[in-house]
């Protein structure tokens, strides 16, 4: 009520206090501070391993509760304010090696271009890889039939591969780099490791001239390549949900005709408050939730309801945005405006389901959290043995690279979120 809101704004008036005085303050009064959720979008992450690792870091802080979705590249925050603000969150996520910032609804027009200009960037590269590893594959063909010489000069292999495994490999370099600088291991890590590996044994046999020894530059350049394609189907698969949300939100009128001071304004939807008085033609898509105060229509409810029969509205009945009005005026008294309307309850309602975890997906992450550092063990393990037993270094070097080449492309940390996100869409 008034005084009671006085009474904060008497407590809080004084300058140079903190976000905990103030909370500790506004305490004092007899009164709390809300919880507040927040929304982050998140760049870097590469799987599974990626996500589970900020959220533990977030769910770490005092009076915060964080769930990270790979699939959607956000995060969605709940937070005590005087326990935890946005700076220390941003800052956590950049401590694991990883960057966040806050979503705000003016800006995902904005996220979307970002992120369609990095899939055409990241298609360019995939084809350019895949025109480059197609001549060191081809030959590989010849094994087949026991043909086990190269039909492409060792050194054109080697200028075919490097600009795969350093550019176009590039970003899996910087990605092992972030999640090892933030204590932890992802896909980046086995991705990189196992082609640089392969990659380096068949530089030092080139360079070296040891034609006896056999070379893996076609090995390290189709696994960048391969898992650069499972990528962009991935980016793809995602695109279509997003376009599918928002498909929704275009749905409702960019602009309204209201009533204002004996006067008809054609308006943005965004200057539009509670009990505006809005007028909606025939033919005209509903911009507002709102109660019918004069007129009487048919009006197609059918992106709502599903329902394909249209609806009757006469004074007293409910209107809903995004909806059209068929074969009459109405007159609505505006009752819900942008965040506010059902429209806008049921986008959030589909991104709050794909953001959220089903027990498939929490035991996903489990596992992807410590696949990494199993599979490096597992691969150390391999070369030990392979080398002690047999006591040659390249096979055991190729074997322990295997291990790791094998493991890159992790479809229990990529295609589990992958999947939930796409099914919600539908």
């Amino acid at each position: 009520d008034p005084r009671s809101k006085l009474e904060v704004q008497d407590f809080v008036r004084e300058v140079r206090r903190t976000p905990e005085q103030i909370v500790a303050l506004i305490q004092q009064t007899g009164y709390q501070v809300p919880v507040q959720q927040i929304a982050f979008a998140l760049e870097g992450m590469t799987c599974a391993a990626c996500a589970t690792r900020i959220e533990k870091a977030l769910n770490q802080l005092p009076g915060v509760e964080a769930r990270v979705n790979f699939a959607t590249e956000q995060a969605l925050v709940r937070y005590q304010p005087g326990q935890t603000d946005l700076v220390q969150l941003i800052e956590t996520v950049r401590k694991t090696g990883y960057s966040a910032r806050e979503m705000a609804e003016q800006g995902r027009e904005a996220e979307r271009a970002r992120k369609q200009a990095l899939y055409q960037q990241e298609f360019k590269q995939f084809w350019i890889a895949a025109v480059l590893t197609l001549p060191l594959v081809a030959q590989m063909g010849g094994m087949l039939s026991g043909d086990h010489h190269d039909w492409i000069p060792r050194w054109w292999q080697l200028a075919l591969a490097t600009p795969v495994q350093f550019w176009i490999g590039k970003r899996f370099y910087i990605g092992a780099y972030h999640a090892l600088r933030g204590g932890g291991a992802n896909m980046d890590v086995l991705v990189s490791l196992g082609t640089t590996m392969a990659y380096l044994l068949s530089l030092a046999v080139t360079v070296l001239g040891l034609h006896a020894q056999h070379v893996y530059f076609e090995a390290s350049s189709a696994v960048i390549t391969l898992v650069l394609l499972g990528k962009l189907l991935e980016a793809r698969a995602k695109g279509k949900t997003s376009a599918a949300i928002e498909a929704l939100i275009k749905l409702q009128p960019r602009t309204a005709r209201v009533e204002r001071d004996g006067q008809t304004l054609d308006i943005p939807i965004e200057q539009l408050q509670a009990g505006d008085v809005c007028i909606v033609r025939a033919g005209e898509s509903i911009p507002v939730d709102g109660e019918v105060i004069e007129g009487a229509s048919s009006v197609n409810e059918a992106m709502l309801t599903g329902e394909s029969m249209p609806r009757h509205k006469q004074p007293g009945s409910r209107a809903y945005a995004a909806t059209q009005n068929l074969d009459g005026m109405l007159k609505l008294r505006t009752t819900g405006v942008g965040k506010e309307t059902q429209l806008a309850h049921i986008v959030r309602l589909v991104e709050d389901a794909q953001g959220s975890k089903a027990p498939i997906q929490r035991l996903a992450d489990v596992i992807s959290g410590i696949f990494v550092p199993i599979v490096v063990g597992i691969a150390l393990v391999t070369f030990v043995l392979w080398w002690w037993l047999g006591g040659d270094l390249s096979v055991a070097l190729i074997n322990a690279v295997a291990v790791l080449v094998i493991a890159c492309p992790c479809a229990l940390g990529l295609a589990t979120p992958t999947a939930i996100m796409v099914g919600t869409g539908r």
